[in-house]
């Protein structure tokens, strides 16, 4: 099964309940076994290969409001049962957050009996409430989506995803410092006053910090500080200046520099926007 690129701001995701198949993603094939996720944060075209029978087999699909159901032609057995959907998210806090994931992000929910069990009462609300489609559906399904996702966020890597997530450091240490900047990104946060939350050494802290994020410091700051920035424009009446000196920027232009970097859009034309939409 082909599926097309999503569109700007989306992240297909799957959910393997049964069976086994392969996820080609760029140039990178995934196995998956059940009870793995993937999130493909840029969107891009992938294809799901199942091994099925000998020859190929065909598919049809029944479309509802907000569930597509495909199935083996002429009725025949199915191969897998795999739930799948999308993420929307806006330009601010969203997308920079989807930006530091890395591409793909695969969890493997299936190998611990409890998380498993949790996966699966999930997508069964997930399938069954879309296959309703009454009144409050879609938000409904938005609740369940976003509770999958805390779910992969919190939980470490698959086996497909070489890169560390920030949102599961298992480094206590590291998570301590991590909470701090949390509270207060726009706090001048020097390695040296870092360090010393985490009780390191400024170099053992850089290495575990890289170790467990994969990131460097530098990085995961001003991402933070874009984040909460984002929520300030929209939530605040301040100004973009003061925005930019409660998130931690020396200059309003700096500020304004970085943030359509992680954008695409000026924080004024963000501003306007998203607060129109909201």
């Amino acid at each position: 099964m082909n599926v097309a690129a999503h569109g700007p701001r989306e992240a297909p995701f799957h959910v393997l309940l049964e069976g086994t198949c392969q996820l080609e993603v760029g140039s990178r094939t995934l196995t998956l076994q059940a009870g793995d996720v993937v999130v493909i944060p840029h969107g891009g075209p992938h294809r799901v290969i199942t091994s099925g029978a000998d020859s190929m087999t065909g598919i049809t699909e029944s479309t509802g409001e907000v569930f597509t159901t495909t199935r083996s032609e002429n009725g025949g057995p199915p191969v897998i049962d795999l739930f799948c959907g999308h993420y929307t998210f806006g330009a601010g806090a969203g997308a920079i957050l989807f930006q530091s994931l890395p591409e793909p992000l695969h969890v493997s929910f299936g190998q611990s009996p409890e998380t498993d069990e949790v996966l699966r009462m999930l997508s069964v609300l997930m399938r069954g409430e879309a296959q309703r489609e009454g009144d409050g559906t879609a938000a409904i399904l938005s609740a369940l989506c976003t509770a999958l996702l805390a779910m992969m966020l919190r939980t470490a890597r698959g086996p497909a995803t070489t890169t560390s997530l920030w949102t599961a450091v298992a480094d206590e240490h590291i998570a301590r410092a991590i909470a701090r900047i949390l509270q207060d990104p726009g706090a001048d946060w020097p390695i040296e006053r870092l360090s010393r939350e985490a009780a390191m050494s400024r170099a053992t802290f850089i290495r575990r910090f890289g170790r467990s994020t994969g990131m460097t410091i530098g990085s995961f700051l001003a991402q933070m500080r874009l984040m909460s920035a984002s929520e300030l424009l929209l939530s605040t009446d301040s100004t973009i200046a003061a925005v930019a000196a409660q998130v931690g920027y020396q200059s309003e232009s700096a500020f304004s520099r970085a943030f359509r970097v992680a954008t695409g859009e000026s924080p004024a034309r963000f501003r306007r926007a998203f607060s129109r939409a909201i």
